[in-house]
Protein backbone atom coordinates (compact mmCIF):
# COMPACT_ATOMS: atom_id res chain seq x y z
CA UNK A 1 0.00 0.00 0.00
CA UNK A 2 2.69 2.39 0.82
CA UNK A 3 5.83 0.69 0.79
CA UNK A 4 6.44 1.07 4.89
CA UNK A 5 7.24 -1.66 7.28
CA UNK A 6 4.61 -2.72 9.73
CA UNK A 7 6.23 -1.31 12.41
CA UNK A 8 6.71 2.18 10.67
CA UNK A 9 2.80 2.55 10.27
CA UNK A 10 2.35 1.59 13.70
CA UNK A 11 4.60 3.75 15.56
CA UNK A 12 3.15 7.15 13.16
CA UNK A 13 -0.42 5.86 14.02
CA UNK A 14 0.63 6.23 17.56
CA UNK A 15 3.04 9.27 16.97
CA UNK A 16 0.85 12.55 18.57
CA UNK A 17 0.39 15.63 15.60
CA UNK A 18 2.74 18.49 16.33
CA UNK A 19 0.86 21.55 16.84
CA UNK A 20 2.08 22.73 13.48
CA UNK A 21 0.44 19.91 12.30
CA UNK A 22 -2.93 21.03 13.52
CA UNK A 23 -5.67 23.07 11.12
CA UNK A 24 -7.29 26.03 12.98
CA UNK A 25 -10.81 25.92 14.20
CA UNK A 26 -9.86 25.27 17.43
CA UNK A 27 -8.31 21.44 15.64
CA UNK A 28 -12.05 20.25 14.69
CA UNK A 29 -9.82 19.63 10.96
CA UNK A 30 -7.99 16.49 11.54
CA UNK A 31 -4.31 16.28 11.55
CA UNK A 32 -2.34 15.34 8.27
CA UNK A 33 -1.11 12.73 10.81
CA UNK A 34 -4.26 11.73 11.37
CA UNK A 35 -5.92 11.49 7.98
CA UNK A 36 -3.51 9.91 7.19
CA UNK A 37 -4.17 7.16 9.74
CA UNK A 38 -8.21 7.47 9.27
CA UNK A 39 -7.05 6.99 4.84
CA UNK A 40 -4.79 3.82 5.64
CA UNK A 41 -7.85 2.36 8.28
CA UNK A 42 -10.41 3.11 5.56
CA UNK A 43 -9.03 0.56 3.43
CA UNK A 44 -9.26 -2.21 5.74
CA UNK A 45 -12.79 -1.65 5.64
CA UNK A 46 -13.50 -2.10 2.74
CA UNK A 47 -14.31 -6.25 0.83
CA UNK A 48 -13.68 -6.98 -2.37
CA UNK A 49 -16.12 -5.54 -3.90
CA UNK A 50 -15.91 -1.95 -2.16
CA UNK A 51 -18.36 -2.21 0.53
CA UNK A 52 -18.39 -2.18 3.86
CA UNK A 53 -17.40 -5.41 5.48
CA UNK A 54 -18.71 -6.63 8.50
CA UNK A 55 -17.40 -6.96 12.33
CA UNK A 56 -18.00 -10.23 13.70
CA UNK A 57 -18.10 -11.13 17.75
CA UNK A 58 -19.26 -14.39 18.68
CA UNK A 59 -22.79 -14.66 17.09
CA UNK A 60 -23.31 -10.97 16.66
CA UNK A 61 -21.83 -8.96 13.29
CA UNK A 62 -22.49 -5.31 13.19
CA UNK A 63 -22.57 -4.19 9.26
CA UNK A 64 -25.10 -1.69 7.39
CA UNK A 65 -28.65 -2.27 6.31
CA UNK A 66 -28.83 -3.92 2.92
CA UNK A 67 -33.21 -4.13 2.43
CA UNK A 68 -35.93 -2.15 3.15
CA UNK A 69 -36.95 -5.66 5.32
CA UNK A 70 -33.48 -4.87 7.22
CA UNK A 71 -34.28 -1.27 7.61
CA UNK A 72 -38.05 -2.18 8.97
CA UNK A 73 -36.69 -4.62 11.12
CA UNK A 74 -34.24 -1.69 12.96
CA UNK A 75 -37.87 0.75 13.05
CA UNK A 76 -39.74 -2.06 14.59
CA UNK A 77 -36.92 -2.01 17.40
CA UNK A 78 -36.38 1.46 17.64
CA UNK A 79 -40.63 1.39 18.28
CA UNK A 80 -40.29 -1.27 20.62
CA UNK A 81 -37.45 0.09 22.86
CA UNK A 82 -38.43 3.80 22.16
CA UNK A 83 -42.40 3.96 22.91
CA UNK A 84 -43.14 -0.03 24.08
CA UNK A 85 -40.38 -0.03 26.87
CA UNK A 86 -39.32 3.90 27.62
CA UNK A 87 -42.54 5.40 27.26
CA UNK A 88 -42.36 7.60 24.20
CA UNK A 89 -45.53 9.03 23.02
CA UNK A 90 -46.40 7.22 19.31
CA UNK A 91 -47.93 9.14 16.00
CA UNK A 92 -51.27 7.72 14.77
CA UNK A 93 -48.58 6.25 11.74
CA UNK A 94 -46.60 4.96 13.67
CA UNK A 95 -49.01 3.39 16.45
CA UNK A 96 -50.17 1.74 13.14
CA UNK A 97 -47.03 0.41 11.81
CA UNK A 98 -45.35 -0.12 15.10
CA UNK A 99 -42.25 1.45 13.16
CA UNK A 100 -40.04 4.55 14.83
CA UNK A 101 -40.03 5.83 11.31
CA UNK A 102 -39.04 9.31 9.97
CA UNK A 103 -37.99 11.27 6.82
CA UNK A 104 -34.80 10.90 7.82
CA UNK A 105 -34.09 7.26 7.54
CA UNK A 106 -34.61 7.63 3.59
CA UNK A 107 -31.34 8.68 3.39
CA UNK A 108 -28.97 7.21 5.98
CA UNK A 109 -27.15 4.63 6.13
CA UNK A 110 -28.70 2.19 8.89
CA UNK A 111 -25.99 0.38 11.06
CA UNK A 112 -27.21 -3.11 12.33
CA UNK A 113 -26.11 -5.67 15.13
CA UNK A 114 -27.19 -8.91 13.88
CA UNK A 115 -27.58 -12.05 15.68
CA UNK A 116 -26.80 -15.11 13.50
CA UNK A 117 -28.32 -17.29 15.88
CA UNK A 118 -31.53 -15.68 14.62
CA UNK A 119 -30.66 -15.31 11.57
CA UNK A 120 -28.48 -13.57 8.99
CA UNK A 121 -31.10 -10.89 8.07
CA UNK A 122 -33.67 -8.97 9.25
CA UNK A 123 -34.42 -11.45 11.76
CA UNK A 124 -31.22 -11.12 13.26
CA UNK A 125 -31.68 -7.64 13.93
CA UNK A 126 -30.97 -6.92 17.62
CA UNK A 127 -29.17 -3.85 17.40
CA UNK A 128 -29.28 -0.27 15.21
CA UNK A 129 -27.46 3.28 15.14
CA UNK A 130 -28.70 5.87 12.09
CA UNK A 131 -25.87 7.48 10.42
CA UNK A 132 -26.55 10.44 8.54
CA UNK A 133 -23.47 12.14 6.42
CA UNK A 134 -23.28 15.57 5.58
CA UNK A 135 -22.78 14.61 1.92
CA UNK A 136 -25.83 12.89 1.35
CA UNK A 137 -27.95 15.52 3.08
CA UNK A 138 -28.29 17.99 -0.33
CA UNK A 139 -27.89 21.50 -0.58
CA UNK A 140 -30.66 22.50 1.38
CA UNK A 141 -30.84 19.57 3.72
CA UNK A 142 -30.99 20.04 7.41
CA UNK A 143 -29.59 17.22 10.08
CA UNK A 144 -32.19 16.07 12.57
CA UNK A 145 -29.97 17.97 15.43
CA UNK A 146 -31.22 21.10 13.80
CA UNK A 147 -34.33 20.79 15.37
CA UNK A 148 -32.88 21.05 18.88
CA UNK A 149 -29.67 22.65 18.54
CA UNK A 150 -28.26 25.88 16.44
CA UNK A 151 -25.23 23.36 14.32
CA UNK A 152 -23.93 26.11 12.53
CA UNK A 153 -20.62 26.04 14.00
CA UNK A 154 -20.51 22.53 12.43
CA UNK A 155 -22.39 22.84 9.50
CA UNK A 156 -20.63 26.43 8.46
CA UNK A 157 -17.05 24.44 8.67
CA UNK A 158 -16.24 22.71 5.20
CA UNK A 159 -15.47 19.48 6.55
CA UNK A 160 -17.09 16.24 6.74
CA UNK A 161 -20.13 15.06 9.67
CA UNK A 162 -21.44 12.42 10.59
CA UNK A 163 -25.02 13.13 12.63
CA UNK A 164 -25.82 9.31 14.51
CA UNK A 165 -29.02 9.35 16.02
CA UNK A 166 -31.67 6.21 16.72
CA UNK A 167 -29.53 4.38 19.02
CA UNK A 168 -30.58 0.90 20.67
CA UNK A 169 -29.85 -2.30 21.31
CA UNK A 170 -32.59 -5.09 22.47
CA UNK A 171 -33.11 -5.88 26.08
CA UNK A 172 -32.28 -8.93 26.08
CA UNK A 173 -28.42 -7.77 24.09
CA UNK A 174 -27.92 -4.60 26.02
CA UNK A 175 -24.75 -5.94 27.25
CA UNK A 176 -20.63 -5.01 26.20
CA UNK A 177 -20.47 -7.25 23.51
CA UNK A 178 -23.05 -5.29 21.37
CA UNK A 179 -22.49 -2.17 22.16
CA UNK A 180 -18.59 -2.52 21.55
CA UNK A 181 -19.55 -3.98 17.86
CA UNK A 182 -21.63 -0.67 17.40
CA UNK A 183 -18.71 1.55 18.36
CA UNK A 184 -16.62 -0.69 16.12
CA UNK A 185 -18.66 -0.43 13.67
CA UNK A 186 -18.76 3.43 13.71
CA UNK A 187 -15.55 4.01 13.72
CA UNK A 188 -15.15 1.66 10.62
CA UNK A 189 -17.65 4.01 8.86
CA UNK A 190 -15.80 6.79 9.99
CA UNK A 191 -12.55 6.02 8.53
CA UNK A 192 -14.22 5.10 5.29
CA UNK A 193 -16.13 7.89 5.01
CA UNK A 194 -13.23 10.22 6.45
CA UNK A 195 -15.55 12.37 8.64
CA UNK A 196 -14.07 15.11 10.75
CA UNK A 197 -16.44 15.26 13.38
CA UNK A 198 -19.46 12.86 14.90
CA UNK A 199 -22.28 14.48 16.53
CA UNK A 200 -25.84 14.14 17.93
CA UNK A 201 -28.47 13.91 20.45
CA UNK A 202 -27.92 11.16 23.49
CA UNK A 203 -30.80 10.97 25.89
CA UNK A 204 -31.33 11.07 29.41
CA UNK A 205 -34.97 9.04 30.48
CA UNK A 206 -37.30 11.37 31.63
CA UNK A 207 -38.60 15.23 31.15
CA UNK A 208 -37.86 16.66 34.34
CA UNK A 209 -34.67 18.48 34.40
CA UNK A 210 -34.88 19.11 38.18
CA UNK A 211 -34.66 15.31 38.48
CA UNK A 212 -30.97 15.05 36.64
CA UNK A 213 -29.51 18.41 38.17
CA UNK A 214 -26.32 16.78 39.05
CA UNK A 215 -25.57 14.65 35.81
CA UNK A 216 -26.55 17.82 33.77
CA UNK A 217 -24.18 19.99 35.98
CA UNK A 218 -21.66 17.63 36.35
CA UNK A 219 -21.58 17.08 32.46
CA UNK A 220 -21.49 21.19 31.68
CA UNK A 221 -18.61 21.72 34.07
CA UNK A 222 -16.80 18.55 33.20
CA UNK A 223 -17.38 18.18 29.63
CA UNK A 224 -18.15 21.34 27.47
CA UNK A 225 -16.88 21.58 23.86
CA UNK A 226 -14.62 24.50 23.41
CA UNK A 227 -15.87 27.28 21.22
CA UNK A 228 -15.46 26.11 17.76
CA UNK A 229 -17.53 23.11 18.73
CA UNK A 230 -19.94 24.10 20.89
CA UNK A 231 -23.33 23.53 19.55
CA UNK A 232 -26.03 25.88 21.84
CA UNK A 233 -30.25 24.65 22.56
CA UNK A 234 -32.41 26.46 20.28
CA UNK A 235 -33.71 29.89 22.41
CA UNK A 236 -36.93 28.15 22.52
CA UNK A 237 -36.01 24.77 23.65
CA UNK A 238 -32.82 25.70 25.86
CA UNK A 239 -33.04 24.45 29.24
CA UNK A 240 -29.74 25.37 31.26
CA UNK A 241 -27.46 22.34 32.51
CA UNK A 242 -26.14 24.40 35.61
CA UNK A 243 -28.87 23.52 37.72
CA UNK A 244 -26.30 22.77 41.54
CA UNK A 245 -23.00 23.89 42.57
CA UNK A 246 -20.46 21.96 41.08
CA UNK A 247 -18.68 21.61 44.08
CA UNK A 248 -20.92 19.48 45.83
CA UNK A 249 -20.23 17.01 43.04
CA UNK A 250 -19.04 13.56 43.72
CA UNK A 251 -17.63 12.14 39.98
CA UNK A 252 -18.35 8.66 40.50
CA UNK A 253 -21.64 8.74 41.36
CA UNK A 254 -22.46 11.47 38.59
CA UNK A 255 -20.75 8.88 36.09
CA UNK A 256 -23.03 6.34 37.74
CA UNK A 257 -26.35 8.17 37.08
CA UNK A 258 -25.82 8.73 33.12
CA UNK A 259 -26.69 6.17 30.35
CA UNK A 260 -24.36 3.98 28.88
CA UNK A 261 -24.56 5.79 25.88
CA UNK A 262 -23.34 8.73 26.96
CA UNK A 263 -20.35 7.38 28.97
CA UNK A 264 -19.73 5.67 25.76
CA UNK A 265 -19.28 9.17 24.23
CA UNK A 266 -17.25 10.89 27.49
CA UNK A 267 -14.59 7.34 27.39
CA UNK A 268 -13.87 8.62 23.34
CA UNK A 269 -13.21 12.19 24.84
CA UNK A 270 -16.28 13.55 23.89
CA UNK A 271 -17.77 16.94 24.60
CA UNK A 272 -21.51 18.12 25.71
CA UNK A 273 -23.12 21.22 23.92
CA UNK A 274 -24.18 24.06 25.44
CA UNK A 275 -27.74 23.60 27.09
CA UNK A 276 -30.53 20.33 27.37
CA UNK A 277 -33.66 20.22 25.48
CA UNK A 278 -36.79 18.46 26.78
CA UNK A 279 -38.53 16.11 23.97
CA UNK A 280 -41.97 15.00 25.73
CA UNK A 281 -42.59 12.63 22.16
CA UNK A 282 -40.05 10.69 23.50
CA UNK A 283 -39.61 11.05 27.55
CA UNK A 284 -36.18 12.00 27.35
CA UNK A 285 -34.05 14.99 28.09
CA UNK A 286 -31.46 15.67 25.09
CA UNK A 287 -27.84 16.98 25.20
CA UNK A 288 -25.69 17.24 22.22
CA UNK A 289 -22.15 14.90 21.95
CA UNK A 290 -19.79 16.00 19.78
CA UNK A 291 -16.23 14.05 19.22
CA UNK A 292 -13.81 14.73 16.99
CA UNK A 293 -12.65 11.56 14.35
CA UNK A 294 -8.67 11.52 15.64
CA UNK A 295 -10.33 10.99 18.88
CA UNK A 296 -12.12 7.75 17.85
CA UNK A 297 -8.74 6.52 15.68
CA UNK A 298 -6.63 7.04 18.65
CA UNK A 299 -9.39 4.78 20.68
CA UNK A 300 -9.89 2.02 17.89
CA UNK A 301 -7.13 1.74 15.82
CA UNK A 302 -5.74 -1.08 17.95
CA UNK A 303 -9.31 -3.19 16.73
CA UNK A 304 -7.38 -3.03 12.98
CA UNK A 305 -4.11 -3.76 13.88
CA UNK A 306 -4.17 -7.24 13.06
CA UNK A 307 -6.09 -6.47 9.67
CA UNK A 308 -3.15 -3.70 8.98
CA UNK A 309 -0.38 -6.18 8.86
CA UNK A 310 -2.32 -8.36 6.52
CA UNK A 311 -2.57 -5.54 4.43
CA UNK A 312 0.82 -4.66 4.78
CA UNK A 313 2.66 -8.15 4.37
Amino acid sequence: MTGKSLSDTIEDMQTPASPAEKLDMGGIVSSEKTQRQMDTLATLALNREGGFQELRGGSLGVRLATSEEEIRAAQALRYRVFFDEMGAHPSEEALKTRLDADKFDEIADHLLVVDHALGAGAAGVVGTYRLLRSDVLGENGRFYTADEYDISCLTDFPGRLLEVGRSCVAREYRGRAAMQLLWRGIASYIFLHRIDVLFGCASLHGTSPETMSDELTWLYHNHLAPPALRVRALPERYVSMCRTDPATLDRRTCLSKLPPLIKGYLRLGGYIGDGAVVDEQFNTTDVAVLVKSELLADKYYRHYERRLKDALD
